[in-house]
């Protein structure tokens, strides 16, 4: 398919994204831009969070990785599941109660004020590497099918990529990504549908496509054995404890969830969500197996990352169009939230801008928003030069060191009294990182096997223990 076609395609995709925005951004408002003065449906927000939840990655890395792993990635999947409800029973009716527009501002109330600017700044980080390697994996499918053929270069298609986000976020924020992220889910979800629908035709219904699964060994979801990276309670507790930070300490998927009417449509949401991410998720697995024997019969060399573009150009027009559409969408469902929540957090945490006049407020806010911008666009263009592979399980990775002090943190504040002296906090939550790196760069001597999502528990459990060992003992202010 043509190119130019490719980037017509885009193009109207972002003009409708573009109309949203100015229906839904009629008020340079920051309750708007911040929580959706709080009026958004759950169910909009629950079926918009699925494209969030999943993203890229998910789209692309998810059936990729069927032929090395089978489907082992479902148990981290049904720990996901139990991560979703643990936020509902725990974190939400906190963060209701105290009504935070950023979650971290919880921290403040518990520790202090170095406490929160440290909070947010994990966050910070974690959302920029992973938002980045959204958006620079999506960048890799589209970059030899549509943009190499053109001339136009990585660093250009980032640039456009950035400016096309900023320029539909810049005004509505939170309230137009609600909006926008629904449309995106939608795409994700039926890109994905249709070619489940194309592949079993190739393979005379899903019953014949399941048995060529089933004779390959890609369908094996359970494994027990102690020493292999894919074992059942390893997988389990990651997916769950990945949930609990990724989602219920991160402040871009929480926000989503504030700006429910209440905390009961809240729960609503993390309820609906859990139960669609599950069975999307699954679909995915389905679809990445049917890739791999289809590629296999058809001598496709492509794989991981590659194999769903390899596949998809082979389709006819219009499933390889619906394909272009899902990766798109995939994409920019995250990359909006991402920029929005980052403006968010800094401009809360680090700036505190509810103290300052209202102009003063939307200004700070809009020159936020476009550094944030700036940020991404360049830490796409280092992914690009160490262009790595396998992203969905380095974004988890990365995720243990980014998220661990957070899980630490909100775990001591929330399970003790104790009180912590607000100038240790940050101290013990930049050296546990680099404590469980280097247990990780040694795990294989210290335990007899390489610990990867594992690293998470091990960070946060590090925090928690030194915040308990450095506290003074006193009870904490009643929360």
């Amino acid at each position: 398919m043509s190119p130019y076609f490719t980037i017509l395609l885009i193009a109207l995709y972002f003009v409708v994204l573009i109309g949203i925005s100015k229906l839904t951004a009629k008020k340079e408002d920051n309750q708007a831009f911040f929580k959706a003065n709080k009026e958004a449906p759950w169910y909009l927000v629950a079926f918009g969070m699925v494209g969030v939840s999943l993203s890229g990655l998910t789209f692309i890395s998810v059936p990729g990785a069927v032929e090395s792993k089978s489907f082992s990635y479902l148990q981290m999947v049904m720990g996901n599941v139990v991560g979703y409800w643990l936020i509902m029973w725990v974190l939400l009716p906190l963060y209701y109660k105290m009504n935070l527009t950023s979650i971290y501002s919880y921290l403040r109330s518990r520790y202090g004020k170095r406490s929160q600017k440290t909070g947010s700044f994990f966050f910070l980080m974690s959302r920029i590497i992973g938002a980045s390697l959204r958006l620079y994996l999506v960048a890799l499918v589209l970059q030899p099918l549509v943009f190499d053929p053109l001339g136009i270069p990585f660093a250009v298609t980032a640039a456009i990529t950035i400016l096309l986000v900023w320029l539909y976020t810049r005004n509505g924020g939170i309230k137009t990504v609600i909006w926008t992220d629904t449309l995106q889910t939608f795409f994700l979800l039926a890109g994905m549908l249709v070619f489940l629908f194309w592949l079993s035709g190739q393979f005379n219904g899903f019953g014949a496509a399941f048995s060529q699964l089933s004779e390959k060994n890609l369908s094996q979801v359970f494994f027990w054995e102690a020493n292999d990276g894919r074992q059942f309670f390893r997988s389990f507790l990651t997916g769950m404890f990945i949930t609990l930070v990724m989602n219920g300490l991160d402040q871009d998927m929480m926000q989503k969830n504030l700006t429910c009417r209440s905390l009961k449509d809240a729960n609503k949401n993390m309820f609906s969500l859990s139960i669609i991410f599950f069975i999307v998720n699954l679909l995915f697995l389905i679809l990445g197996g049917l890739l791999t024997v289809y590629a296999q019969q058809n001598g496709i060399t492509a794989s991981g990352e590659e194999l769903f573009g390899a596949v998809a150009q082979q389709a006819p027009a219009f499933f390889y169009i619906m394909f272009l559409l899902g990766v798109i969408a995939a994409a920019y469902s995250s990359a909006d939230s991402a920029l929005t929540s980052l403006t968010t957090s800094f401009c809360v945490d680090f700036l505190d801008i509810e103290k300052r006049s209202m102009a003063q407020q939307i200004s700070l806010r809009k020159k936020t928003h476009i550094a944030f911008s700036i940020i991404l666009f360049v830490v796409i263009l280092i992914f690009g030069i160490l262009n790595n592979r396998g992203l969905i399980f380095l974004l988890f990775t990365a995720a243990g060191f980014t998220y661990g002090p957070l899980l630490g943190m909100y775990a001591f504040g929330l399970f003790t009294k104790k009180k912590v002296s607000d100038l240790f906090v940050p101290v013990i939550a930049i050296l546990s990182p680099i404590v469980a790196y280097i247990i990780k760069e040694n795990s294989v001597s210290l335990f007899g096997t390489q610990l990867t999502f594992e690293i998470l528990l091990i960070n946060g459990a590090m925090t928690f223990i030194a915040l308990f060992l450095m506290s003074n003992g006193d009870v904490a202010v009643k929360q």
